[in-house]
């Protein structure tokens, strides 16, 4: 159930702000790799790079949650952004920044690199970004607060599907603007200037969902009024919520445990990936964006048109279980090295996620309940934050190792998550 006072909120800002934001991750993401490796770094350095974000996020993202249900959704969002903003004007100084050596590493388990001043630095931008990054789990209690249960599954389709146009249009604006004279300089530009404007369409066109706040002991600031958080007479006091008291939420732990190994699969493949796809397949840079604009084109179909049609036939259950299953058979078939293969194994990736992320999170928002939404959102960043780190870090040791064999390691991961799957079919009762 759904606040009256949300009832009329659009959610199409919301979708616009969330497209901005992963448009300009994706512009870097093309590139970043062959950035890390100019810098002096190696698969290893990549994927430590990666789990930055993670690290801090794990740090932040409960802490945002929490302040959003308690200040409302709109200033952490705002709070959010603003911190991406800031990352990659620290990511754009690095770019320029003399490629000086600090320490040369040769080791036989960790592989030769560098570690330089421009390496230092994405470090710390990749790190800041993480720790102001609540915006994921706060956008997902924001969707919570304004959709009927009835509806959950579709409208986090529909933010699925804002995120891979953002990823349609990022990795190929990223491939068009880097064979520039300037390089990686103009892609990072176009990401500070698209941040900036995800701040300003938050301040000025995204409205505050959380219209009744539970008027407890911390927000004795807030201004009683009808349009703001606190503004409700008739909202009923609690006591301040723990990450212990989320952990006895019925259901809730299971959940978390499935978005951890989900997220344990994903980034032991997302670092591998671009590794592979660099090394083994010789791919340029706009042949990877390429890619990844295809892979995106798959998941908004999916997550569009397709999964509106088979919400409305399918439980939730049903389509985590059928995803998890044909998205695990896509890592089994890049483990081939085959370029066919790869963009077949795309057409999987978008069909089995397409089905299982929207409806693992509607499973989820309809479990926590409207009082706790940010909370359980923010407290799920953490075990994402988790398991990205042990993925993304694992995930360069097990290439480094394995080399393209370590995409079979995702996909045992994700058969896991299929076979745990099968017991969400008794919460039906509990989340209609």
């Amino acid at each position: 159930m759904v606040d009256k006072g949300t009832k009329e909120i659009s959610i199409y800002p919301l979708l616009l702000v969330n497209f901005i934001g992963t448009m300009g991750l994706s512009l870097v993401l093309p590139f970043l790799i062959f950035l890390v490796a100019r810098f002096g770094g190696n698969a290893l350095i990549y994927g430590i790079m990666s789990s930055m974000y993670p690290i801090f996020q794990l740090i932040g993202s409960p802490l945002l949650g929490r302040w959003s249900d308690i200040y409302g959704r709109k200033k952490v969002l705002f709070l959010s952004q603003a911190g991406t903003l800031l990352s990659w004007i620290i990511f754009f100084i690095a770019l320029f920044v003399p490629v000086t050596v600090l320490m040369p590493v040769s080791s036989g388990i960790l592989g030769s690199f560098l570690i330089t001043v421009p390496l230092v630095l994405l470090f710390i931008a990749r790190g800041f970004d993480g720790l102001t990054g609540g915006n994921v789990s706060v956008s997902n209690a924001y969707i919570a607060d304004i959709t009927e249960d009835k509806d959950r599954s579709k409208n986090f389709g529909k933010m699925s599907v804002s995120t891979n146009l953002g990823f349609i249009v990022g990795p190929a604006l990223a491939g068009i603007l880097s064979v520039t004279i300037y390089g990686e300089a103009l892609p990072v530009l176009a990401a500070i200037l698209i941040s900036l404007a995800g701040t300003i369409l938050i301040a000025l066109y995204v409205p505050e969902s959380r219209r009744c706040v539970p008027k407890d002991k911390f927000p004795s600031e807030l201004s009683i009024t009808s349009d703001k958080p606190g503004g409700c007479a008739d909202t009923t006091p609690i006591q301040k919520q723990k990450f212990r008291d989320v952990l006895e939420l019925k259901h809730i732990p299971y959940m978390f445990l499935i978005y951890f190994l989900i997220f344990l699969g994903f980034n032991t493949f997302y670092t591998a990936f671009p590794v592979h796809a660099a090394n083994d397949l010789q791919w340029s840079i706009a042949e990877l964006g390429f890619y990844f604009s295809f892979l995106s084109i798959m998941l908004v179909i999916v997550e569009g048109p397709v999964l509106t049609y088979v919400s409305k036939r399918y439980s939730d259950p049903f389509l985590i279980i059928s995803g998890s299953l044909i998205l695990g058979s896509n890592f089994l078939l890049l483990a081939f090295g085959s370029t066919l293969l790869t963009y077949v194994a795309a057409i999987l990736f978008a069909v089995g996620n397409g089905f299982m992320w929207p409806s693992i999170q509607s499973m989820l928002s309809k479990l926590a309940g409207k009082d706790n939404q940010g909370l359980v959102q923010g407290v799920s960043g953490s075990f994402v934050s988790i398991a990205s780190i042990l993925g993304l870090i694992g995930g360069g040791f097990i290439y480094e190792l394995m080399g393209r064999n370590a995409f079979i390691v995702s996909a045992l991961i994700i058969y896991l998550v299929f076979a745990l799957s099968l017991r969400l079919r008794s919460f039906d009762v509990s989340t209609e």
